[in-house]
C-alpha cells in the first residue's frame, strides 16, 4: 500500500486493476472510492469489457464523488482502431463538501499512480463529462 502526505493509502488493488484494464483490456472501467474510514482508495467497481459508457456513468452515484477510469475505444477519421484511457474525477454538486475537498486533495496524488493515464476529465455533473465531450477530448 503507498501512503502519502496527506495520510490517505492506495490499495495495491487500485493499480493491479489498472495495469490489467491498461495491458489485458479485462476491464472497460473501474471505479474507486475513498474509504473515509481508514483513509484509503479502494475498487468499487469493475465494468466488464463489453459494457458500455452508459453503463459506467451509471455506476458514478448521483450525490456521492469518486474516481474512475474508462478506456475508450474509437476509430480515426483514417479508420484507426485506437484507444485512450480518461481519468475521470467525480465530485457532483450534491456531493458533501468534506467528501469533495478530501477527493480534491488526493487527486493528483492517486493519479500519479496510475500511469498510463491519456486524458483527465473533471464533473460536476454528467453534461460536464458526456460520451461527446470524451470524442471531443479522445481526438
Amino acid at each position: 500500500m503507498a501512503n502519502s502526505a496527506s495520510g490517505f493509502a492506495v490499495h495495491d488493488e487500485c493499480k493491479l486493476k489498472f495495469v490489467e484494464l491498461k495491458a489485458k483490456r479485462s476491464f472497460r472501467f473501474i471505479v474507486f472510492k475513498i474509504d473515509e474510514k481508514i483513509m484509503q482508495v479502494t475498487v468499487e467497481k469493475l465494468g466488464q469489457p463489453e459494457e458500455t459508457y452508459d453503463d459506467f456513468t451509471a455506476n458514478l452515484p448521483a450525490n456521492e464523488c469518486r474516481y474512475a477510469v474508462y478506456d475508450f475505444d474509437f476509430v480515426t477519421e483514417d479508420n484507426c482502431q485506437k484507444s485512450k484511457i480518461f481519468f475521470i474525477a467525480w465530485s457532483p454538486d450534491g456531493a458533501r463538501i468534506r467528501s469533495k475537498m478530501l477527493y480534491a486533495s488526493t487527486k493528483d496524488r492517486f493519479r500519479r499512480e496510475l500511469d498510463g493515464i491519456q486524458v483527465e476529465l473533471q464533473a460536476t455533473d454528467p453534461s460536464e463529462m458526456s460520451i461527446d465531450v470524451v470524442k471531443g477530448r479522445a481526438y
